[in-house]
């Protein structure tokens, strides 16, 4: 076991570092299916790389492992305290700490989404490990990220519908930085051979509840965006029986495989510090300007709009298609657009003939703009120039808008429902007694699986349905049910 931990604390040297591929370049070729054991090596190389960057982080842990459990609980405490602290202010008229604005808070959600997209990849490989009971705590970490192959509980879909139903689903054209976390989650979850002590750090620290986290879903709500993704983090994440606590559980179980505890502990303290590397939650929300996002999004626009646009329409004295033919001159067509009534700011937007082009019974620019850009334009428009003497208008919140539409269904006519065991079966994707499977695919799985001839072949097929780049597919739903299954 000594190897184990001598193995990654070989850093790579820095003018190796500077010849890696970037973030985006590891998170694309470990998030695709199938990728070659050539990619899990440069992955290592990256890994080594960002340790590296994260040694001289502070981590705020304990000197002794004994001391994680007090340690999580007094973490948790004080983030409690915290929280209620910020509940006091916003009742005693305090603005958002977070959110300045619908389209800041989409924002947000759509730079996160590297991130969230991969959501526990950093422990698919434990699932190798299911003979060794040292190893469920992480395992059972793993399966309730992954919603244990109920699709309405799976973190990465949860998010993919977030995304979709704000229009925010058009990420990959983050830059880079946005994609550090991610890439260091897939690389983490493709080499517990070299990084295991480091993946046991990482998972300590991406599993302590975070006072943003309970922020973030509070301002969601109040922005009228459905909080779940998050709510449900922080009940899963919880320290006396959720994965707070697992993740505490599994450095003290398995510090005895390696036999050197305090070198096993500094390196679960280097994995735990990777968990600040790239753009995290504070960093994104601190990072928005929403003047600059309407002009990112009018620059990638013009690629496609600079010569749609008919020489009749000019403005300032030059034509739409010659103002987006270069989009260092898209900040003072929005000026111009403002200063010649196209635009009416700190009104509603509605009054602005600019907006009416996008929304109307006759838009002629209907479908232009997906429903995230429509409301950084709404926002930019509608927010006073000065900043000062207009309200905000009022949002209904996500759950006060879940109420009145209960409201409305109770008042209709309900047409016959199957009993509660038919309803929650199906709700858990078990099959009832005689019913198959719609898909044929997932009919050949559950049959070639039931064929396997040991409980170690049926894992080894299931397995690689249950990576980040399948376990959120209808055939890694299943597998996902079936190796719970079998694990019991």
């Amino acid at each position: 076991m000594h190897s184990l931990l001598s193995t990654a604390a070989q850093p790579v040297q820095r003018d190796q570092a500077a010849r890696l591929p970037n973030a985006r370049a590891i998170y694309d070729t470990l998030g695709a299916p199938g990728h070659a054991a050539m990619a899990r090596a440069t992955a290592r190389h990256y890994l080594q790389q960002q340790l590296l960057a994260a040694d001289d982080l502070p981590d705020g842990l304990p000197e002794q492992p004994e001391d994680l459990l007090n340690w999580s609980r007094g973490s948790a405490e004080q983030v409690g305290v915290e929280y209620q602290a910020y509940l006091a202010e916003r009742k005693n008229g305090a603005p958002r700490r977070f959110f300045t604005s619908k389209s800041h808070a989409l924002y947000f959600l759509r730079a996160a989404a590297p991130t969230k997209l991969v959501d526990g990849s950093w422990l698919y490989s434990a699932l190798q490990q299911w003979q060794h009971q040292r190893f469920r705590a992480l395992i059972q970490i793993y399966l309730e990220e992954l919603g244990d192959g109920v699709e309405e509980k799976n973190h990465v879909v949860l998010y993919q519908k977030l995304l979709a139903s704000h229009g925010c689903d058009d990420w990959q054209d983050l830059d880079d930085r946005y994609f550090v976390q991610g890439a260091i989650q897939l690389a983490l979850a493709h080499d517990n051979g070299n990084f295991l002590p480091e993946i046991i750090g990482f998972n300590l620290g991406y599993e302590q509840l975070p006072l943003h986290l309970l922020i973030t879903a509070y301002e969601l709500n109040e922005l009228g965006i459905d909080p779940y993704y998050f709510t449900l983090h922080v009940t899963v994440d919880n320290g006396s029986t959720g994965h707070a606590r697992k993740a505490t559980d599994a450095v003290l179980q398995l510090m005895p495989r390696f036999g050197d505890s305090k070198a096993f502990y500094r390196r679960v303290r280097n994995g735990f510090r990777l968990n600040d590397l790239g753009a995290g939650t504070t960093d994104i929300i601190a990072g928005f300007d929403l003047r600059q996002e309407l002009v990112r999004i009018l620059c990638e626009k013009s690629v496609a709009g600079k010569n749609m646009h008919s020489d009749y329409c000019r403005i300032g004295g030059k034509s739409i298609n010659d103002w987006l033919g270069d989009k260092s001159q898209v900040p003072e067509l929005l000026d111009k657009l403002t200063a010649t009534g196209w635009i009416q700011r700190g009104a509603p937007v509605e009054d602005s003939r600019f907006w009416r082009l996008i929304q109307s019974e006759r838009a002629e620019m209907f479908g232009v703009f997906s429903p995230y850009e429509q409301q950084v334009l709404r926002d930019w428009i509608e927010s006073p120039v000065d900043d000062t003497g207009i309200a905000a208008p009022r949002i209904m919140s996500h759950r006060a808008a879940m109420r009145s539409i209960e409201t409305l269904a109770d008042a209709q006519p309900r047409p016959s429902q199957p009993g509660v065991r038919g309803v929650f079966r199906r709700h858990l994707g078990l099959r009832q007694p005689g019913e198959q499977p719609f898909d044929a695919d997932l009919r050949a799985l559950e049959q070639t699986v039931a064929e396997q001839g040991s409980k170690g072949s049926a894992m080894d097929m299931l397995i690689p349905l249950m990576s980040p780049a399948n376990h959120h597919s209808a055939a890694g739903l299943m597998a996902t049910r079936l190796y719970r299954q079998l694990l019991a």
